[in-house]
C-alpha cells in the first residue's frame, strides 16, 4: 500500500483537512468514557502544528442518519482534545454552514477547528459530491487518518479527494505498515485466530487467510457451524444451518493448502443466556440439547496456546467466547495473556478482539491493535477501501 503520507507532501503553512475518527463511547451525561481513538490522533495533529499549518478536524459521532441531534455533537471532543494538546480548540455550529465557514476563513496558522458531525448531513454517506466539494473548499490539503472509516465511500472518507491532494496521516501509514506486512510479507508461521458469532461475517477472511496463514484458529459462536457441519449436535448453540456447506468447504480448502485448520476440542457449556448461568465444559463431540456453548474449554485453550507459542506472526479477529461474561471469558482472556508474552509479531484486528485486550488491560504488550473492526476485516479480506484508493500513490 504504497500510499503518500503527510511526510510525503509539503504542508508548511497550509490550510489541512483532516478526517479524524471522533467517534468515541459516551456516557448518559456526554462524558467520554474512552478516549483511544481521540489519543491516536494526536501525533498528526501536532505534526501539522510543527508545520505551521491552520488544521481542520472533521469527523463523524454514532448514528444520528443525516439531522442534528444534539446527544451526537462532537463538543464533548473539542474539550478533551484540547487536554491532550494543551491548546484551544475552536468549535464550528455546522459543518459547511455559515460559521463553519467564516470560522475556516478566519482560521490562522497554528490554530484548530473541529467542525460538527459529518453525519448530520445525510449527503455525508451518500458521498454527495455538492457536499464533498463544500467541504474541500475550507482547505489546501486532505488527511485522511480515519482507518475505521476507510471501508466506507463516504464524503468525508473518500468525496474530499477528488477536489484536494490527498495523503494518510500517522494512524493510517501504521494501520497499513502493520496490517499489510501481515497479509503480504509476514514472518513465518504464520497464524490467525478469528472468533465472533457468525461464519458468514468472517467468510471472505477465512478463504482469503486461507491462502496465507500456516496454522487458522476457530473459535467463538462460528466453531459450532463448522461441529455440525461435520455431523454433530450442538445443543442450542448459536449454528448457522445454511452456511453448513461453506464450512465443509473452507475446511476441504485448508486440507487441500496444506494450512493446519484448529477447531476447538473442548467447550463451556451454559444452561441460558446469564451471567452467572449453570455451566460445565464438554468434549465438542457431547453437546446435549437444552445447553448452549459460550467459551473454548481448557483442552482447546491448552492446544491453541502451543500453536501459538511456535509462531512468528499472529493476527486475531474476534472474541473466542461470551466474554462479556466472566465466567465465559476465560478462552479469550487465556489467548490475550499468551499473546503478551510470545515473542512474535501480534496484530488485534479491531473491534471485540480490542475491547477484550483493553479490558484486561494487556493493549501495551501488543505490537499493534488497528483502530477499525470492519475496516481491518475487510483489508484482512483483500478488499479495496475506498478510504485508502483515494490517496495520492508515492
Amino acid at each position: 500500500m504504497n500510499k503518500k503520507t503527510v511526510q510525503d507532501i509539503d504542508l508548511k503553512g497550509k490550510k489541512v483537512l483532516v478526517r479524524c475518527d471522533f467517534n468515541v463511547p459516551m456516557d448518559e451525561n456526554q462524558n467520554i468514557t474512552d478516549n483511544t481513538r481521540i489519543v491516536a490522533a494526536i501525533p498528526t495533529i501536532k505534526y501539522l502544528l510543527e508545520n505551521n499549518c491552520a488544521i481542520i478536524l472533521c469527523s463523524h459521532l454514532g448514528r444520528p442518519k443525516g439531522e442534528f441531534k444534539p446527544e451526537f455533537s462532537l463538543k464533548p471532543v473539542t474539550k478533551e482534545l484540547a487536554n491532550l494538546l494543551g491548546k484551544e480548540v475552536i468549535m464550528a455550529k455546522d459543518v459547511i454552514g455559515e460559521d463553519a465557514k467564516a470560522k475556516a476563513t478566519k482560521l490562522e496558522q497554528g490554530q484548530i477547528l473541529l467542525l460538527e458531525n459529518v453525519r448530520f448531513h445525510k449527503e455525508e454517506t451518500d458521498n454527495d459530491s455538492v457536499f464533498a466539494k463544500e467541504l474541500a473548499s475550507m482547505a489546501e490539503i486532505y488527511v485522511s487518518d480515519a482507518f475505521g472509516s476507510t471501508h466506507r465511500a463516504h464524503a468525508s472518507t473518500a468525496g474530499v479527494a477528488e477536489f484536494l491532494p490527498a495523503v494518510s496521516g500517522f494512524l493510517i501509514e501504521k494501520e497499513l505498515q502493520f496490517l499489510g506486512n501481515a497479509i503480504s510479507n509476514p514472518e513465518r508461521p504464520f497464524v490467525a485466530i478469528l472468533g465472533g458469532a457468525k461464519v458468514s461475517d468472517k467468510i471472505g477472511v477465512i478463504d482469503s487467510l486461507l491462502e496465507k496463514v500456516d496454522t487458522l484458529m476457530i473459535g467463538g459462536g462460528m466453531a459450532y457451524t463448522f461441529f455440525k457441519a461435520q455431523g454433530y449436535e450442538v445443543g442450542d448453540s448459536i449454528c448457522e444451518l445454511d452456511k453448513l456447506d461453506l464450512a465443509k468447504d473452507l475446511m476441504k480448502k485448508a486440507k487441500e493448502k496444506g494450512v493446519k485448520l484448529m477447531l476447538p476440542v473442548d467447550t463451556k457449556i451454559g444452561k441460558e443466556y446469564q451471567p452467572d448461568t449453570e455451566s460445565k465444559t464438554v468434549a465438542w463431540t457431547e453437546i446435549p440439547q437444552g445447553w448452549e456453548g459460550f467459551d473454548i474449554g481448557e483442552e482447546t485453550i491448552k492446544q491453541y496456546i502451543e500453536e501459538l507459542k511456535k509462531a512468528k506472526t499472529i493476527v486475531w479477529n474476534g472474541p473466542l467466547g461470551l466474554f462479556e461474561f466472566d465466567q465465559f471469558a476465560v478462552g479469550t482472556n487465556s489467548i490475550a495473556k499468551a499473546l503478551a508474552e510470545i515473542n512474535a509479531t501480534t496484530i488485534i484486528g479491531g473491534g471485540d478482539s480490542s475491547a477484550a485486550v483493553k479490558k484486561i488491560g494487556l493493549e501495551d504488550k501488543m505490537t499493534h491493535i488497528s483502530t477499525g473492526g470492519g475496516a481491518s476485516l475487510e483489508f484482512l479480506e483483500g478488499k479495496a477501501l475506498p478510504g485508502i484508493e483515494c490517496l495520492l500513490n508515492k
